[in-house]
């Protein structure tokens, strides 16, 4: 059985963007999962996150929102290769599909599609008061919309971290360093 952190390359993948094993370990830290939470991953991806979720939450349930069909293979052939049986795949371009969400303890967003306040407000509206919302936000304009969305939101209590995260590569008798993008995480705790 896998643990917190399964290194990237036990993952299938295609041509569908993955959450980094050093920011899937922070973001399933932050989002506080137990075994039995209720959780969903909203911009799935390949799965990874999803796939983490659901190991740390064998008695609970994650479901993974995803829009790109690709993405919807990956997601089915990830969940098969690492034996989650806990993990439901909605496909759908969020926020559509999030109505039929039971009252959820966490919510993860790694893609909003441009639509971060619309999938806010329904991921709002799904959460259970001390429940958390965990954003990823790789783009400056994606952490300027979350933060101006939870400065008006007196319900939250929110945090920002950014990592960065750098890699050893031999290269011949060197070293050389290789930088991942930076990313925001951003915690909120619903009230």
């Amino acid at each position: 059985m896998y643990t917190l952190g399964i290194p990237d390359e036990e993952f299938i993948r295609g041509k569908v963007p993955m959450t980094k094993q050093e920011i899937r370990i922070l973001t399933i830290v932050k989002a506080g999962i137990k075994r039995d939470s209720l959780v969903c991953d909203i911009g799935a991806g390949t799965g990874s996150l999803s796939i983490e979720a659901a190991i740390q939450a064998p008695e609970g349930r994650v479901y993974a929102l995803e829009r790109n069909p690709e993405g919807i293979g990956l997601i089915k052939a990830n969940a098969g290769k690492f034996g989650v049986d806990n993990l439901e795949i909605i496909e759908a371009c969020a926020p559509d599909g999030m109505e039929q969400l039971p009252l959820l303890d966490a919510a993860i967003i790694g893609g909003s599609g441009g639509n971060l306040a619309p999938i806010m407000d329904l991921v709002d509206s799904k959460l259970k008061v001390g429940g958390r919302i965990v954003i990823n936000c790789i783009t400056i304009q994606t952490i300027a919309q979350c933060i101006e969305y939870l400065r008006n939101r007196k319900d939250y209590s929110y945090d920002a971290v950014q990592v960065q995260v750098s890699q050893l590569h031999q290269l011949g008798s060197y070293d050389m360093v290789k930088a991942n993008n930076p990313i925001f995480i951003v915690t909120c705790i619903k009230k």
